[in-house]
């Protein structure tokens, strides 16, 4: 009976061992989570409205249409008219297309003096607009000047962003450079979200974009969808950027597939503005 006693001792105790080697509560990392507002973003260069196959014709509708359909709340566009005789010397393209887009913001930045009126690029917006700026770029001899307009863009429950868009030059690579060189240093040391967008006339691996790259994230980093020309397209020109991963994160990237409206493929991206939690 005491052997027996002593064997089932023996093995209450190996149990007792072996049950506190076992972890209470194990501890679990929790993800961290990123909260954040999410922001439709649309660059296009629209060629003042005038579709390739239709040489002397400016077709708003189609432009506007592209616009809508992007589900955008924020645009960039390039080569945009106003009050030139080539569009009609009636027509601020850039107020016309906000209103007919459902924009009830925008903002013009001119380039240059063209046509008796003025073409450069616009900025609408489904949100406020404030802090509005025209930067010109660095221009060499013989080249049409060029700008970087710069707005802040203000949300609901207090929340803003700069957004920033631009029209790089096409026929120097030196001057787009110089040009990428000036947009940097403008944001230098600004710790505010930004998002850039435009025609950058510049391919990746370029020298233009690389400097670029070292202060912006592109929303398409590697294998980006070629943006001109606008059939069998060959070239990525056209891009959206923003300041950083900790500002924002990339949910989608879209090159669209319409060839009518434009000689540029638009873009379109979905950025999270992050709110740390």
């Amino acid at each position: 009976m005491q052997k027996i006693l002593l064997v089932f001792s023996l093995f209450l105790g190996f149990s007792s061992c072996a049950n506190s080697e076992e972890p209470k509560n194990p501890i679990v990392q929790e993800p961290v989570v990123k909260e954040g507002r999410t922001i439709k973003v649309l660059s296009y260069n629209i060629h003042h409205c005038n579709p390739p196959s239709r040489p002397d014709f400016i077709d708003l509708d189609a432009i506007a249409r592209v616009i809508t359909e992007s589900g955008a709340e924020i645009v960039g566009l390039q080569e945009v008219d106003v009050f030139t005789s080539r569009s009609g010397t009636d027509l601020n393209m850039a107020k016309e297309l906000a209103q007919m887009s459902g924009m009830p913001y925008y903002y013009f930045s001119k380039g240059i003096d063209y046509q008796g009126g003025e073409y450069g690029t616009a900025i609408l917006s489904k949100f406020p607009l404030s802090d509005k700026e025209t930067i010109l770029l660095p221009a060499e001899e013989g080249t049409e000047q060029r700008t970087i307009s710069v707005v802040t863009v203000s949300l609901e429950d207090g929340l803003s962003y700069k957004f920033a868009n631009t029209h790089l030059d096409y026929s120097s690579a030196s001057n787009a450079l110089t040009q990428a060189e000036k947009i940097v240093d403008y944001f230098d040391g600004d710790t505010s979200p930004v998002i850039l967008v435009g025609d950058f006339n510049s391919v990746p691996g370029s020298a233009p974009i690389l400097k670029l790259d070292g202060r912006f994230t592109r929303t398409c980093k590697n294998d980006c969808a070629p943006t001109i020309p606008v059939i069998n397209p060959t070239k990525t020109i056209d891009f959206i950027m923003f300041s950083s991963e900790t500002d924002f994160t990339v949910n989608s990237h879209r090159v669209v597939q319409e060839t009518y409206a434009s000689d540029h493929l638009p873009v379109v991206a979905e950025l999270i503005l992050l709110k740390q939690k």
